[in-house]
C-alpha cells in the first residue's frame, strides 16, 4: 500500500454491524488509459480478503464494469458483486447471474459511436450486455462531440439514458442502477441486517450513496471523503490491520 496518511471518518456504523459496499474505477483503483490497463496492487486484496472475514463475509462492489470484468481483476475477493451499474448481479460467488427485464441499445446506436470513435485516434467504443461506453480518455478534445452525439441517439427514448462519466460517455438503459443494487444486495445474506457503508467516486455513484444513506448506513465520496484512489486504499489498510474502524 502507498504511505497515505488515513482520514478519521465520522458516522460510520458500527464496524460489526456494517456491510461495506465499494466501486472500483477512480475508488479503488486509479484510472487507466483504457479500463483494461488498471493496475490491481496485490496488498489492495490482502486488505480487502482480511476486511471480508472481519466482516462475515458481507464486502461487495458495485461497478460498472460487467461481473466477468470484476471477476477478471480481483478474483473471489468480494462475495457478492453487481456489475454494470446495478444491471447485472451474482449475490455469491457460486451463484448465477440475476438480470433485470431491461432493453438493449440499438445496434445502430452503437454502430454510430464506434464510427464516431473511428475518428479520433484513442477513443474506444466498449460494449456491454444491454448498453456501451465511449471513452475519450485517449482523445479528451472529442469529449463534448461524443456527448452531444449519444443525447441526439437517445432523444425521445425513455428507455435509455446517457451519464457523464470521468473521461467516458455511457449509454444504459433505465430501471436499473446503482442504487437498486445495494438494496438488492442488502437484501441477501451475508448483508442482510447489517448497514450499509458505499464508497464511490463518479457521478453513477450518487444512487448508490443515496441509498446507503437511506438505509441509515453512510455513502461516502472519493473527492470529499478522500480525495484518491490512494488514500482509499490506505484506509482500507488500516482498518484491516485494527479489525475495523
Amino acid at each position: 500500500m502507498p504511505t497515505v496518511a488515513a482520514p478519521a471518518i465520522a458516522g460510520l456504523p458500527a464496524f460489526a454491524r456494517s456491510a461495506l459496499l465499494l466501486d472500483i474505477d477512480g475508488t479503488l483503483l486509479d484510472f487507466a488509459l483504457t479500463p483494461e490497463a488498471v493496475v490491481v496492487p496485490p496488498a489492495l486484496l490482502v486488505a480487502l480478503r482480511r476486511l471480508k472475514l472481519a466482516l462475515g463475509g458481507a464486502l461487495g462492489v458495485i461497478s460498472g464494469r460487467p461481473v466477468e470484468d470484476v471477476d477478471r481483476l480481483l478474483g473471489d475477493v468480494f462475495h457478492a458483486v453487481a456489475g454494470e451499474h446495478g444491471g447485472a448481479i451474482r449475490h455469491a460467488p457460486a451463484a448465477p447471474i440475476e438480470r433485470p427485464a431491461l432493453p438493449a441499445a440499438p445496434a445502430t446506436w452503437v454502430q454510430a459511436a464506434e464510427q464516431a470513435a473511428s475518428g479520433h485516434p484513442g477513443a474506444r467504443v466498449e460494449t456491454k450486455a444491454r448498453g456501451f461506453v465511449l471513452h475519450y480518455r485517449g482523445a479528451p478534445d472529442a469529449g463534448a462531440a461524443f456527448g452531444a452525439l449519444l443525447r441526439r441517439l437517445v432523444a425521445g427514448s425513455a428507455g435509455f439514458e446517457v451519464l457523464d462519466g470521468n473521461m467516458a460517455w455511457e449509454v444504459r438503459p433505465r430501471g436499473a442502477d446503482k442504487g437498486t443494487a445495494v438494496v438488492a444486495l442488502m437484501a441477501q445474506a451475508p448483508f442482510g441486517g447489517r448497514l450499509p457503508v458505499f464508497i464511490g467516486d463518479d457521478v453513477t455513484d450518487h444512487d448508490a450513496i443515496r441509498a446507503a444513506r437511506a438505509m441509515g448506513g453512510a455513502g461516502l465520496l472519493v473527492a470529499d471523503v478522500f480525495g484518491d484512489p490512494a488514500e482509499v486504499r490506505a484506509w482500507l489498510n488500516q482498518i484491516a490491520e485494527q479489525d475495523g474502524w
